[in-house]
């Protein structure tokens, strides 16, 4: 038997909405196909916007989106993607595909998305082959409310009042797509771009993101940080967050390996890359807290999740892929980790949300499946504006090699906003069921709400299936009294209790 203590009374940290964000880029059926359709496709739509994935995305309560990349904002030029439609410049996705770009799908539409989903807008800017005219020019067209050349077009457009922008990147993987520069480099651009990203309007912050760095690369965070905080101490380096990109390839980049076909060396191989992530974070940390010691600078982790070769027949630029219980797991194992770094890390975004790598959604024509990914998130979405609670639980070393060992269990504990102690618990076992004793100090839990998402580990949806894998409720528990609560999590599942007290 394992314990899990809790304590109900230590608060650790605030737990933003915006740590189970979400990310689109123009890649493969991502947009198009995914979110967005045209009006007459016969497929129920809301000004484009596909209705059933918009009532979908809802349900989770996504916080927040990013948008329009990934490698394909820096080769993305606004002005092309206002105005008539039919008018708009085609170009070339040179980074995703070879397609042609129509873009229909832009700014106008992106703030439509969001306004239904009813998530805060997070615009990635174009530093890598654009200029510092252009971006500014972009905040102004979206933010000002006033007389001025932009605001003015964005009326003629058809959109008279501004939107409201809270988070803006400055660029993204510079140090690779994004223009392939040194840290330093990037450090004295990101100063120059970002002081046009103005707030135009007062009571309104539009949270500056500078590019962070490509998994374990510290020397770009120390350079970046280094260059940026030459200056007064109050601003802080100019940004508000700094980005972190790392996926999880079970055999590396050259060979990712299949989405569906595994063996369980492959699962724990898959599991122990997750958990890199906690390394990731208190060393890129370590780096940070020298410059930013009161931690006003937030870990953006703006792209994470698992990355296999694309499904046999699809088109190897669209990264379309299947999502198992594997991914059930490496989505619950991320979450916990943010929740526990919540003092840092202030917002992360699935990769990506519809179609493409760590899907939620997955589309044909008309037929929506959710993923089991798709299902964590739905029963994580209490974490939301949580306060993090002070916890720890008992593990033991599992794995069928000596290299990928990982703890059997892990978790992460909130207070809710409801008033309730919100659990999610991960067993990392695939074939060994383990029995919790929880215990919350110096309480008695009067209810008990358990919910789970589990099965055999190659358990996906299709569209032939698509409820193999869903929310179930979770009723394996004894309440022993004096705060303590025997439970037994199955092998190869995620679960959420909810404890009233």
């Amino acid at each position: 038997m394992f314990k899990l203590c809790i304590n109900p009374k230590s608060h650790k940290g605030h737990i933003n909405p915006e740590l189970q964000g979400h990310f689109a880029e123009h890649l493969g059926r991502g947009i198009y196909e995914g979110l967005y359709v045209k009006e007459d496709s016969g497929i129920e739509n809301i000004n484009g916007m596909r209705k059933d994935v918009v009532d979908a995305l809802k349900e989770l309560k996504v916080p927040v989106l990013r948008w329009p990349g990934g490698c394909f904002a820096d080769e993305y030029h606004w002005k092309d993607g206002i105005g008539p439609k039919e008018s708009r410049k085609k170009m070339i996705n040179t980074h995703w595909g070879g397609v042609v770009e129509d873009n229909s799908f832009g700014t106008h539409e992106f703030m439509e998305l969001c306004d239904q989903v009813s998530c805060k807008k997070y615009v990635n800017g174009n530093l890598g082959s654009g200029t510092v005219q252009e971006m500014s020019e972009w905040v102004e067209y979206m933010t000002f409310d006033g007389v001025s050349p932009m605001a003015d077009l964005r009326e003629k457009n058809g959109h008279k009042a501004p939107w409201k922008v809270d988070y803006f990147g400055v660029g993204n993987e510079n140090w690779g797509c994004g223009g392939n520069m040194p840290p330093e480099f990037y450090g004295n651009l990101y100063r120059r771009y970002q002081t046009y990203i103005r707030d135009y309007k007062q009571g309104e912050h539009i949270n500056k993101i500078a590019c962070g760095a490509n998994v374990d690369d510290y020397n770009w965070t120390e350079g970046v940080m280094k260059t940026c905080f030459d200056s007064p101490a109050w601003l802080h380096g100019f940004m508000d967050g700094i980005s972190l990109h790392y996926y999880t390839h079970p055999g590396g980049w050259e060979n990712k390996g299949s989405a569906t076909d595994f063996t369980e060396e492959e699962w724990y191989r898959t599991l122990g890359k997750t958990l890199f992530m906690e390394t990731l974070i208190s060393k890129h940390q370590a780096i940070m807290d020298k410059y930013d010691k009161e931690h006003k600078v937030g870990i953006i982790v703006d792209e994470w999740g698992t990355w296999y070769d694309c499904e046999p027949g699809t088109n190897p630029g669209f990264l379309y892929q299947q999502n198992t219980i594997r991914d059930a797991l490496v989505a619950g194992i991320n979450l916990n980790i943010f929740n526990k770094h919540c003092d840092r890390v202030k917002m992360a975004n699935i990769a990506q949300m519809i179609n493409v790598l760590q899907a939620v959604i997955l589309t044909d024509g008309e037929k929506m499946i959710k993923t089991p990914t798709y299902h964590v998130f739905n029963m994580y979405k209490y974490h939301q504006d949580a306060e993090l609670l002070e916890s720890f639980i008992e593990t033991k070393e599992i794995g069928v090699t000596e290299e990928y060992q990982v703890p059997n269990l892990t978790e992460s504990v909130s207070l809710g906003t409801d008033g309730k102690i919100h659990a999610t618990v991960t067993n990392l076992s695939c074939t060994e069921d383990y029995e919790v004793k929880v215990m919350v100090a110096d309480s008695e839990v009067k209810e008990i709400a358990g919910q789970i998402v589990g099965g055999e580990m190659h358990l996906h949806n299709t569209f032939e299936e698509p409820e193999n894998v869903v929310v179930k409720e979770f009723k394996d528990y004894n309440n022993l009294g004096n705060g303590e609560i025997l439970i037994k999590i199955p092998a190869s599942s995620v679960i959420h209790l909810a404890l009233t007290l």
